[in-house]
């Protein structure tokens, strides 16, 4: 029987938001680890226990789904006006990859203080008391977030009193600023059209809003596919034929936004895009037993995230909405109730959440230029993950 020693690395497990995740020092992983390759995907798989056949990541990190199955790679930052490099690995649950191609909105309000813990922020920008302003270069993007962190007495204050739904205990606030949120190089309307007809096999024609801002996500109106915006996660999770359903509009998405260019390539790109349902105000009763009055929302908003409806909202995508919300025209838009606005609170399955946003519109062409949310982040433990030594070399 052969017996490899296990090998120790330095790591953190936060909760950035409703996520949790591993987040390493770059210079702490193993040499070949340092750089994007097979070497740093099959280090990452093993801290987080994937891929597992069962889907409950029982030997290593992972919480066995969206929202736990997330690691973070941080260093100082290359850029003279940036202070730390964030880069985001979504970590497939029962097949063997990561994927790199879309940030992870909700642990970016854990970024900030994680790097001033870790020496990766300049002291001199640290106050002992106050609000550390911390300047992220999110590298899987290549766009910039700003983080408000408050300090006392020189150490990151993570204990407080805001609430933020899809979370069971209050925690200090950390507003988190995504500026000009457009995802990638290219439009953020990538067919040129506020609203798409979007044809997709075994299910019809959809009107569908397609939009890069702070992640690629195709809005769908919830009537038009059966659903009324209420639902909580058993309602689509239970269902095989729903679940279907959505990776199919995701796909046949992906492929309209030029994302891909085939269907079934969408396969091995499950971070991204995101798909979500839009409907109206109405009553619901949110997973924590919360009653969310129709009155105090503007719209309802479910979204799925790696194949499943999300228990919460995912940060990125609530960048999205935002964004949506203020293009008037919009699904996103139209289910608030049309107009220009500059915030939108939202109904998703745990509670509600208030996002703001800008946009405008520059020779025909819409932009976004920021998008701003509150959140919050908590040490969960630190110390060492543990992966057998053969996992990666040493060397």
């Amino acid at each position: 029987m052969s017996q490899v020693p296990q090998i120790r690395i330095p790591a953190t497990y936060m909760r950035g938001g409703t996520s949790k995740g591993v987040f390493f020092r770059l210079q702490d992983l193993p040499e070949a680890a340092r750089v994007p390759g097979e070497a740093r995907d099959r280090l990452l798989m093993r801290v987080i226990g994937s891929p597992d056949p069962y889907q409950k990541q029982i030997d290593g990190m992972g919480g066995a789904t969206s929202s736990t199955s997330k690691t973070v790679i941080l260093s100082k930052s290359e850029r003279s006006d940036h202070d730390v490099d964030y880069l985001f690995g979504q970590v497939a649950i029962d097949k063997p990859f990561v994927d790199w191609s879309g940030n992870c909105g909700n642990l970016s309000a854990a970024v900030g203080p994680f790097a001033i813990s870790n020496g990766l922020v300049d002291p001199e920008r640290i106050p002992e008391n106050g609000v550390a302003v911390v300047r992220i270069w999110q590298a899987n993007i290549g766009k910039t977030i700003v983080s408000r962190v408050p300090m006392i007495d020189g150490q990151v204050q993570e204990t407080g009193d805001f609430e933020l739904d899809g979370v069971t205990f209050p925690a200090a606030e950390v507003p988190v600023e995504f500026m000009e949120p457009a995802d990638g190089e290219g439009a953020m309307f990538p067919t040129g059209k506020l609203v798409d007809d979007l044809e997709v096999p075994g299910v019809g024609t959809l009107r569908a809003t397609l939009i890069n801002a702070g992640i690629p996500t195709i809005f769908v109106n919830a009537e038009e596919i059966g659903y009324t915006g209420t639902e909580l996660q058993e309602a689509i999770n239970g269902d095989d034929r729903a679940l279907a359903m959505f990776e199919t509009i995701r796909a046949h998405g992906a492929v309209r936004m030029g994302l891909i260019q085939h269907a079934d390539e969408a396969a091995s790109r499950q971070h991204t895009p995101k798909v979500a349902f839009v409907a109206s105000p109405a009553d619901y009763v949110a997973s924590s037993g919360k009653s969310i009055e129709a009155a105090d929302v503007d719209l309802l908003v479910r979204a799925l995230s790696m194949g499943k409806l999300h228990h919460a909202m995912m940060g990125t995508a609530a960048v999205a909405i935002g964004t949506a919300a203020a293009v008037p025209g919009t699904l996103v838009n139209l289910a608030a109730g049309g107009g220009e606005r500059t915030t939108v609170h939202f109904g998703h399955p745990s509670g509600t959440l208030r996002v703001g946003a800008e946009a405008v519109e520059v020779n025909g062409e819409w932009t976004a230029t920021r998008a701003v949310m509150s959140r919050s982040a908590r040490v969960l433990m630190e110390g060492w993950v543990r992966v057998p030594g053969d996992v990666v070399p040493l060397a």
